[in-house]
């Protein structure tokens, strides 16, 4: 008996041993990211049982994890529980012990006023990580949503369990199942979306392949001041280790490797970083450390942009309350370690961890080089002295940051795919579930060396853009590869559009919409492909989405639409050659104006050509925003009816008609008439803005 009651035991040991733990619920989110968070409790609210789990030990992802200085776009365009997470960190904030270290009448920022709260003084949209991390915390507990943390998903075969198209169960690593009946993933690497076999891109598309401008490899083009060209100058640096020998070796950081043709795809993804927090407040300050394994030579190039007399080295330690910072990538040589993180979006856990340790190791040592090597500059080298990590922040991770600044992974390709043409509103966006409205924002993706032998950077983009929409379509795959999963991070869009949606108060307006689908897929028992757009709507308006706005609708400037005769803009005209797109002049027509990057060497040109509606005589104008900094001989020549004339146009000069226009002369056209602007031989920027012909009576 005793013989008998001993083996049951042990049958009932080894077999419990090897029973899966298995989690049912009606939504699991997989991610506990800011979008995680938030589409958890938009599901709870719809009453569906839901579950958070995900490799995450805290919550938030990047807006608990050091992103701080929020990077809104236009706020009148953020809302649902995304405003909420805001309205709540400015509730934080009228608690006065959350002010530790500065009196919040003290507090101020750059460039906004007090950029602590909107025009209508309700919403906090700068804030420190722990506060972020507080509110995630708060709304778990709230809406009671189960948090498994520290939880991987099996990425192997067997790992996510699907029938008939739709997924039944995904496993982690430690043996636990989660059984769904639809599944959110919320990461921002993509991995559930990638294990269920969705197609996905990494990397940057060629400019062709979605008819895009700004896509695809950007030799020549230097949007932000993060480039060698920042430096004062523009002095040249030198990339091999004795200056003027290749033979001596290229300078770490620098890839030896071929940037790749203008334009062309690649694999490459934008640098990352830690958007760190740091402080100057001596109470709470921790003065860098030399870190392991420090190597000053990894700096070199830093020393020699520092001795070509760069000096902007803080200007964007941006102030967050207590006297901290949210402190990102600016400059040649800066926080963004780039090309170090090809490897990441599809790297096993192992390989992800070790490109995280890596960019630690080197952030730490760029801060270390800083304030202790003696060749910096004595100036830097005081300043970065006074700053340091803050006690109380990350207080379980060394108080550095938890969360590396993932910009980009894996994009699905699904249902619709969100390019440059739908956020530039070249073409109309279906189904919108959500605004995004930051400028279009991609940063380095590699430092290379140029034909005539000297370093550059590569990859930056910066692209001004009104509030836009996000199509459903690009929540959601194609059905035929899953019918029940939802992906508001790694959304369907190609790399250059990426650059705008990827903020995290879009992420947290798609992880709502994704979650508000999902639920409503759930009671109709229907793929979330075939959700009535109707009745989504309903519910996103409901609960305060927005999903249009009249900051959305065009601008036409210069009283365009009192303007009569055929107007060509720039956007219509053939541009060859560099040419980059600005809003930076208050003055002209339409939604931006095109400039050739004061090249001078008649490589850029662009034609206006219109489709007139009777032959006869027009006078042809044109109009440009004038600047000290202009040409004051752009050679223009239209081609009309008895052949070409060519004319110089001062575009320093303030145009005559309407204060707009300058008349090019008046000719004989046929059907068609055209414009040519060129650079060749120019002496200033050359600017390419819209042409007018208007008919003669």
């Amino acid at each position: 008996m005793i013989r008998c009651l001993l083996s049951l035991a042990l049958f009932s040991i080894v077999f419990c041993s090897t029973v899966r733990a298995e989690t049912k619920s009606d939504v699991v989110v997989y991610g506990g990211t800011s979008a995680g968070v938030i589409a958890a409790v938009q599901a709870k609210r719809m009453g569906k049982q839901v579950v958070i789990v995900g490799p995450d030990k805290h919550l938030g992802g990047l807006s608990a994890g050091g992103l701080g200085w929020t990077d809104t776009g236009r706020k009148e365009v953020i809302g649902g529980l995304s405003r909420d997470f805001y309205h709540r960190i400015w509730k934080e904030y009228q608690n006065a012990n959350t002010w530790k270290f500065q009196k919040s009448e003290d507090y101020g920022g750059r460039g906004q006023g007090n950029p602590a709260v909107d025009g209508e003084n309700r919403t906090m949209w700068i804030f420190e990580p722990r506060v972020a991390e507080k509110v995630y915390e708060d709304y778990v507990r709230e809406f009671e949503i189960p948090v498994y943390r520290d939880h991987w998903l099996d990425r192997d075969p067997g790992g996510v369990t699907m029938s008939n198209g739709r997924i039944k169960s995904i496993r982690m690593t430690n043996g636990e199942v989660f059984v769904a009946k639809m599944f959110i993933d919320a990461t921002y690497e993509g991995d559930l979306m990638a294990a269920c076999g969705v197609d996905y891109h990494v990397g940057r598309e060629g400019r062709d392949v979605y008819g895009e401008e700004y896509n695809g490899v950007q030799t020549g083009v230097l949007h932000h001041r993060h480039h060698f060209d920042a430096i004062p100058d523009k002095q040249r640096i030198d990339p091999y280790v004795v200056p003027g020998d290749p033979a001596s070796g290229v300078l770490p950081r620098i890839s030896p490797d071929s940037p790749g043709e203008k334009h062309s795809g690649d694999h490459r993804v934008q640098a990352y970083c830690f958007r760190m927090c740091l402080t100057n407040e001596p109470e709470n300050r921790i003065p860098f450390e030399k870190p392991a394994n420090y190597d000053p030579a990894q700096y070199e190039l830093l020393l020699r942009i520092l001795k070509a007399q760069w000096n902007e080295v803080f200007d964007k330690f941006d102030p967050i309350p207590n006297h901290k910072t949210d402190t990102n990538n600016h400059g040649p040589m800066s926080t963004d370690n780039i090309g170090m993180n090809y490897e990441y979006p599809e790297g096993s856990y192992e390989k992800r961890k070790q490109i995280i340790r890596e960019h630690e190791q080197y952030q730490k040592g760029w801060l270390y080089f800083l304030s202790h090597d003696p060749r910096v500059p004595s100036d830097i080298q005081s300043e970065m002295r006074k700053w340091g990590l803050p006690k109380d922040e990350f207080t379980d991770n060394g108080h550095w940051s938890h969360q590396l600044y993932i910009r980009e992974a894996r994009r699905m390709v699904g249902k619709f795919v969100m390019t440059e043409n739908e956020l530039l509103q070249r073409k109309a966006t279906p189904d919108s579930v959500g605004m995004g409205s930051y400028t279009i924002d991609s940063h380095n993706v590699q430092r290379y060396i140029t034909a005539e032998g000297y370093v550059q950077n590569e990859g930056d983009i910066g692209v001004k853009c009104r509030p836009y929409q996000i199509a459903y379509g690009s929540l959601v795959p194609r059905k035929s590869q899953c019918q029940n999963l939802l992906v508001p991070v790694c959304v369907s869009s190609s790399h250059i559009a990426f650059g705008s949606i990827r903020m995290e108060p879009v992420f947290m307006i798609l992880g709502q919409s994704a979650a508000t689908a999902a639920c409503q897929s759930i009671d109709a028992g229907i793929a979330v492909q075939d959700l009535p757009y109707e009745t989504l709507l309903e519910q996103l308006v409901k609960d305060g989405q927005i999903v249009e706005h009249e900051l959305s609708k065009p601008r036409v400037k210069k009283g365009a639409k009192k303007l009569s005769g055929v107007m060509v803009d720039d956007r219509e005209a053939k541009r060859i050659g560099t040419w980059t797109r600005s809003t930076a002049s208050s003055n002209y027509y339409g939604e931006c104006y095109f400039h050739d990057g004061d090249k001078r060497d008649g490589s850029a040109s662009a034609t206006f050509t219109a489709k007139l509606p009777y032959p006869g005589r027009y006078e042809v104008r044109m109009t440009y925003s004038p600047n000290r900094n202009r040409a004051s001989n752009v050679p223009v020549v239209i081609t009309h009816a008895d052949g070409s004339t060519e004319v110089l146009i001062d575009q320093r000069a303030q145009p005559k008609i309407d204060g707009s226009f300058v008349s090019l002369g008046k000719f004989r056209f046929a059907a068609n008439g055209s414009v040519r602007i060129g650079n060749e031989d120019t002496d200033g920027y050359v600017i390419a803005d819209a042409v007018q012909w208007l008919p003669v009576k």
